[in-house]
């Protein structure tokens, strides 16, 4: 897969590349740049990495949820601070979602605005995140509650760094693929759950849906870039989702909870009225398939249900804004109370999980 897609933004154009030398071609860059690199994927890929681990700013941070705070911060601006950055300098961010999150959020905070381009290094990243613009740090026990749109310069996609990638970290892409998929429509998300199993066995066509995955968000994100409309819908899965993550503790892989999230939304939208059987019977299979294994993690109701609470695209209290599958499998956002019947429903799927 060599086919570059462009994507419009607010601050112009960026291009996604598909290239398995990116590292050799962004060390020709001839700007200065300081790269933040999740720690782990230094270690797992030394060799390809050598021509940017060598450079003069090398800033390794653990991938970890609490690492992607305002509060841990602080030693990130001291060590570009000494390391001499400069407006015309650019970072380069190599590693997953939490590793993105930083380097955009610095990189549109400090000395007010930086360049910076992304190396994705797992497929959750590589399938979705990577486009759109969004970011967002934790700060005070909040989650995401701090975050820019701020585009990548260039974004450079090379497959080779999901060869160390564990099954549960592909399963979480995939979640994400399913989500991405689910939106563009029905037939769309047959055709990636008839090739669910071939994504894990064929690298030819799990990049075509990689590619596939970018393009059909690429349209939603260049009409609303600022997540205020149509962009909205790419929650699907997130809601209970996220709320699943603060339950557990972070106990699931996000693509993963996202995958429980959206098999929720598909009870939810049942027992509502808005999903009719036949899309759920359709859809169920494989987000069970890609779930397997960690439906029966235990979720505590009460934390489950103050998280949702807390949503912030909540349009207020008392109510929880979630996306379903109306009818046919169409994705739309809805606003639902979260009353007696919400908690019902949930509670019932979760206990279900450990029948």
């Amino acid at each position: 897969m060599s086919d570059a897609l462009e994507i419009q933004s607010h601050k112009g154009p960026y291009r996604v590349r598909f290239d398995e030398d990116a590292i050799a071609q962004i060390a020709e860059v001839r700007a200065p740049v300081h790269v933040v690199i999740d720690r782990r994927v230094a270690e797992l890929h030394e060799n390809t990495l050598a021509p940017l681990l060598k450079g003069p700013s090398v800033l390794m941070i653990d991938a970890v949820e609490s690492n992607k705070s305002l509060e841990a911060s602080p030693a990130y601006v001291t060590h570009l601070v000494s390391r001499g950055i400069r407006r015309d300098h650019r970072l380069v961010a190599v590693g997953g979602g939490i590793v993105q999150d930083i380097t955009c959020f610095l990189a549109a905070n400090m000395l007010r605005g930086v360049e910076w381009i992304m190396v994705p290094t797992t497929l959750l990243a590589q399938a979705d995140s990577c486009i759109g613009s969004k970011s967002s740090i934790n700060c005070g026990g909040a989650k995401n509650i701090l975050g820019t749109f701020t585009p990548p310069k260039e974004v450079w996609i090379a497959s080779r760094f999901l060869d160390t990638l564990d099954e549960q970290d592909m399963r979480s892409g995939v979640g994400e693929m399913l989500k991405v998929h689910a939106i563009d429509g029905p037939a769309s998300f047959d055709r990636i759950s008839a090739d669910y199993e071939k994504m894990f066995s064929d690298r030819a066509t799990l990049l075509a849906y990689i590619h596939r995955s970018l393009e059909i968000k690429k349209r939603f994100i260049e009409v609303d870039e600022f997540d205020r409309g149509p962009r909205l819908v790419f929650n699907f899965g997130h809601s209970f989702g996220h709320a699943i993550e603060a339950a557990t503790d972070f106990a699931i892989p996000h693509g993963i909870a996202v995958t429980i999230g959206m098999d929720v939304a598909l009870e939810v939208g049942r027992e509502l009225g808005k999903t009719n059987t036949a899309t759920v019977a359709r859809m169920r299979p494989v987000l069970r398939r890609n779930a397997r294994g960690y439906r029966t993690v235990p979720v505590p109701q009460q934390e489950f249900l103050a998280a949702l609470s807390k949503d912030k695209k909540n349009a207020g209290a008392g109510s929880a804004t979630i996306i379903l599958p109306m009818g046919e499998g169409r994705i739309e956002r809805v606003t639902v109370p979260i009353d007696g019947t919400l908690k019902r429903v949930c509670a019932d799927y979760f206990e279900s999980a450990h029948d």
